[in-house]
Parts: C-alpha cells; sequence; structure tokens
C-alpha cells in the first residue's frame, strides 16, 4: 500500500517480537520494529566491574514499565509451612497479607530475554489439552504437532543446547548443540533424585555448549540475568533481531512507546502512535500489526486504544481481553551443603526434573511442575549476598562463617501450572497514569486451592530432594503463596477457535480486526506445567509470520 512505512509493524521486541520480525524480514517482508526501552551492548553490563553483584541489571531511563497492583489476597495460617523466610532475617512477609515483590520484566531490544536464564523449552503436549483431560482452563486451538517444526526452527536461530532424544515430546530433528555438562553442585542434586528414584537430566537452553553461529561458547559465570556480555546467551538481540536487521527488510527504533492503536473503518488497524525518547509524537502505517508486548503490557495497550470504531478496545469484542491472567507459581529452598560445592559456577538452570511436569502427575492437581537446580536464580553467587543471607554472627566471627559457608549454599527451585480464575485479571487502574498520560496496567493476581495445593507439593518434594542431596538443613525458602514474584505471565488475550471465549484464533489473528495480530505468551490458553515459556511464544510468533506470508500472497493482509 502506497505511503506505509512498512508493511508491517511489530511492537515489541523480545522472544515474540524478535522472532517474528526474523520470520518476516527474511521472506522480503517490510518490518519496522518498534521498542519501548533503550539499546542495550554487550559492553555495557557490569560483570567486569567491581560493582557487578549491586545491580542485577543496568538500569536505564524508561528502563522498566510502570504498574499498579490490586488488593492482594489475605493469608490463612492453616498454611504457615508456605511463608518465605530467611534464617538471618526471619519471615520475609510479616503482614497477614500477600506482599508484591515485582513482575519482572524488561524493557529494551530484546524485552525480557535481556535477562533470561536461556531455558528453552517445548510445552507438553497433554498440557495443551488440559479442558479436554482435566476440565480445566482451556484448550489450545492447535496441537503440538502444529508447532513442532516452529520449535525446530527457534531451536536453530537461537542454538539451543540439550540431552539427546525425549520420550515425551516428539522432534523432527535433533538440537543444534550438545548439553552442558552438569555442574558439581548439580551432581550432587542428581545423587539425591536417584536416592529418591527421579530423573535429573540436563536442561534445554539457548546458550551456547560450543562455538555457534558467531557466537562464543559460554563461560559459565552463571550471571544470565545480569546480562550477557559474551553474547553466547541466545537473546532476542543476539540472534532474531541481528539476524531480522541483516537482512536489510528490518528497522528497529527504540525508545519508542506506542500509546495508540488507531482502529479505522472495514475492520482494520489504520495506523499506530508512538513517541519518542524525546518526546516527539510519531504515526505510522502499514497492512498489519503486531502486537508482542507482554501479557500485561499487550492488554494495556488493547484497552488503552479505545475509539468509536472500537469502543471497548480494539480485540476486545468479547471482553475477554485482560482475563484468564496466570502467572508463575514456584518454590525455591536453600540449604548448606557440607562439601564446598563452588556453587556460583555453571549455567543458572543446567538440569531438571520433568517427572511431574506431565498433566495430572500430582495428586489433586490437573497441572503439572518441574525442579530444577536454582542457585543462580536465587541469587547467590557473590560474597554480598552470603554476607546478607547466609552468614551469622558480626565481625570475626562473621568472616569466620563467610569463609566457611561460600560456595556451598545449594537451591532447588519447583515451577508449576498456573490456571486461570474469575479474580487473576489485568486492567486499567483508574487512577494512575504515566509519564505520557496512558493509564497505566493494574495487575489483579490470585492463589485458588489447587495453586496452593501445587505450592506445598512443590515444598515438600524440594526439601526432599535437598536433604537426599545431603544438606542437613534448609536457610532459606521463597514462595509464591505469600509473595507474588512473577517472571513468567500467560493468558490475558488468550487464542481460541471461538470469538465469543477468545481474543485471537489459532494464528495469534484478531476475530475482528484482519490486519492485528498478536504474538507474545498473551496468547496461551494455559501455562504448562513448569516450562520455561520462552521457546513457545517464538514458536508461535514464527508460524503467525508464516500465516502473514501466506496472507499477504492472497491479497488477505
Amino acid at each position: 500500500m502506497a505511503g506505509e512505512d512498512a508493511d508491517v509493524i511489530i511492537i515489541g521486541s523480545g522472544a515474540g517480537g524478535g522472532a517474528c520480525a526474523w520470520a518476516l524480514a527474511c521472506r522480503g517482508i517490510r518490518v519496522l520494529l518498534l521498542e519501548a526501552g533503550p539499546f542495550y551492548y554487550p559492553g555495557e553490563y557490569l560483570l567486569d566491574k567491581p560493582q557487578w553483584e549491586q545491580s542485577l541489571f543496568p538500569e536505564k531511563a524508561r528502563h522498566t514499565a510502570r504498574y499498579t497492583y490490586g488488593r492482594m489476597q489475605r493469608l490463612d495460617p492453616a498454611y504457615q509451612g508456605l511463608l518465605s523466610w530467611n534464617h538471618t532475617r526471619g519471615k520475609t512477609n510479616t503482614t497477614e497479607q500477600r506482599r508484591v515483590d515485582a513482575y519482572h520484566h524488561k524493557r529494551g531490544i530484546g524485552g525480557s530475554t535481556l535477562v533470561y536464564s536461556g531455558e528453552a523449552h517445548r510445552l507438553h503436549p497433554e498440557a495443551m489439552r488440559l479442558k479436554s483431560s482435566h476440565g480445566v482452563g482451556a484448550d489450545w486451538p492447535l496441537s503440538y504437532d502444529d508447532l513442532e517444526p516452529s520449535y525446530c526452527i527457534a531451536e536453530r536461530v537461537t542454538g539451543v543446547a540439550g540431552p539427546v532424544g525425549d520420550p515425551v515430546r516428539f522432534r523432527s530433528e535433533p538440537l543444534p548443540l550438545p548439553p552442558h555438562r552438569l555442574s558439581y553442585a548439580s551432581t550432587r542434586i542428581r545423587e539425591g533424585c536417584r536416592k529418591l528414584g527421579l530423573n535429573w537430566v540436563e536442561n534445554s537452553v539457548a546458550i551456547l555448549s560450543k562455538p555457534y553461529d558467531g557466537r562464543p561458547a559460554c563461560n559459565y559465570c552463571a550471571n544470565c540475568y545480569r546480562g550477557c556480555m559474551r553474547t553466547d546467551k541466545g537473546s532476542a538481540d543476539v540472534t532474531f533481531i541481528r539476524k531480522a536487521v541483516d537482512s536489510g527488510h528490518c528497522t528497529v527504533r527504540a525508545d519508542s512507546q506506542v500509546t495508540l492503536l488507531e482502529a479505522g473503518p472495514s475492520d482494520r488497524i489504520t495506523s499506530v502512535q508512538y513517541t519518542d525518547a524525546a518526546g516527539g509524537s510519531h504515526r505510522s502505517s502499514a497492512r498489519a500489526v503486531v502486537v508482542a508486548c507482554g501479557a500485561i503490557e499487550t492488554p494495556r495497550l488493547l484497552l488503552s486504544s479505545k475509539s468509536t470504531h472500537a469502543p471497548d478496545g480494539p480485540g476486545n469484542e468479547s471482553g475477554q481481553v485482560g482475563r484468564h491472567f496466570m502467572e508463575t507459581i514456584s518454590w525455591a529452598s536453600t540449604g548448606l551443603h557440607p562439601e564446598p560445592l563452588g556453587s556460583f559456577r555453571g549455567i543458572p538452570v543446567d538440569s531438571v526434573c520433568w517427572d511431574f511436569n506431565r498433566p495430572g502427575s500430582v495428586a489433586g492437581v490437573a497441572g503439572g511442575c518441574r525442579f530444577c537446580s536454582a542457585t543462580a536464580e536465587a541469587d547467590l553467587l557473590g560474597p554480598g549476598s552470603y554476607a546478607h543471607r547466609v552468614a551469622k554472627g558480626w565481625g570475626k566471627r562473621h568472616k569466620e562463617e563467610m569463609r566457611r559457608v561460600f560456595g556451598r549454599a545449594l537451591t532447588v527451585l519447583g515451577m508449576g501450572e498456573s490456571l486461570p480464575n474469575g479474580r487473576s485479571f489485568i486492567d486499567l487502574d483508574p487512577g494512575e497514569r504515566d509519564a505520557l498520560g496512558m493509564p497505566v496496567a493494574r495487575i489483579n493476581s490470585y492463589l485458588e486451592g489447587t495453586e496452593i495445593h501445587l505450592l506445598e507439593f512443590m515444598a515438600k518434594k524440594c526439601r526432599e530432594i535437598l536433604h537426599a542431596a545431603g544438606v542437613s538443613g534448609i536457610i532459606e525458602e521463597f514462595g509464591s503463596y505469600d509473595t507474588f514474584s512473577s517472571t513468567h505471565v500467560f493468558g490475558t488475550c488468550r487464542m481460541g477457535d471461538d470469538p465469543n471465549s477468545s481474543v485471537v484464533n489459532r494464528f495469534g489473528r484478531s476475530h475482528r480486526w484482519k490486519n492485528l495480530f498478536i504474538a507474545d505468551a498473551s496468547v496461551f490458553p494455559s501455562s504448562g506445567g513448569g516450562e520455561s515459556p520462552s521457546l513457545t511464544i517464538q514458536a508461535l510468533a514464527i508460524r503467525t509470520a508464516g500465516h502473514m506470508q501466506e496472507m499477504a500472497k492472497k491479497g488477505d493482509l
């Protein structure tokens, strides 16, 4: 269409936006990629600086979005065993209500993949049929087999390393790289799991075990979430987006926050409005618009874009935008091992137990869960963390304790299925606006009995694994019951075949708006049994891009 800035505008440059940009650009489709956050360059990360441990990630202006939270639920005294605590500081939450820690989301070219641990998981096929098999949640409108070819593409682009063979998840081609060798600390967990009859295997991660695609192998510093200086971690900026730009068909604009989707006649999005870092306003148009801002910012943008043609916001004709919010359900237990493990070495999550991942594996719970090594995820990597959270005492005694305990911390993490419920949703806060005048997203979170029962199971199993691994006493535990602290969020623009109960179809296309697509975890009908969602987001985005190309060939885009 003459006068358009691009064939496709993509909003958001994380796992979904980056993968979609690459999949379109490599087909010769002109892409304009708009990102609210800044560029980050590997040399900006702080791992080679003295202050590395004090900063989880280098802060920049517009680095994180602003959110508010609805009233959190009251804690039940019956679940005292699920309260977060530390042996030097006591209870983390001393109130009678669930507290807010954070929604751990990052703005920037690469999105939250800038700080993720590189986990690259395929969903369990049965997790996509929860409604049919267990009568809860919703089924995916596509099957695992439909998504499998796109999984392979995403694994090749990001350079996934992992074990050979999976008895549950069929794959048409092997992973591109061999698995990482387990750290010494993780071998202790593996031995403990064997005593319990559990399988503890290498994790699948988008972290290079060998040089690949012009990037070096990992050096095992374990600080993925502080930014990867070596580019061995397959974040979207150094994989999909780099390749999209190299194709010559993708333009990237950082510090460009989209404030409005302009809905026009004929059920089409006519343009998008965005503001640059200097406060300048811009309007761009394209044949199609892909929203890939994540399960909180995507519904915020849709709900904020009300107009005459879209009185409830584009895509919200069914009233489903913002509904079915699912969050990270997790539990972590940490103990001190009698051996000097050097547990600060390795990749953050090098090993995993999938024995309870299949839906229904845990008695009384529809969804599944998984367990993994997580000492780095608990940020027990440097002396600062040990000084505050592990070593007791003061003065000389504290110094002696530091020498004794450093490198001995061992953490096991459980992550499990989150089911949608009517009290967990995203809406717009009526009383809060951001610096650009947009209403901010309000996160409403509620854990029902199923999630609490799963948390009890995960807490018990984490403790059992640690004890079997040789840990005599627990020193810290942290869980979702008394604290909202979510990295993976899903479901607020659910995909489905029925326009009355979903926002987009099986290809991520709006049921009404002919040129509006969504490519992030907001389209997930279910969260999976603890799998990291990035690979599935990428696979869905690649599949969406392929469908868009077919539509363009037919003149339907």
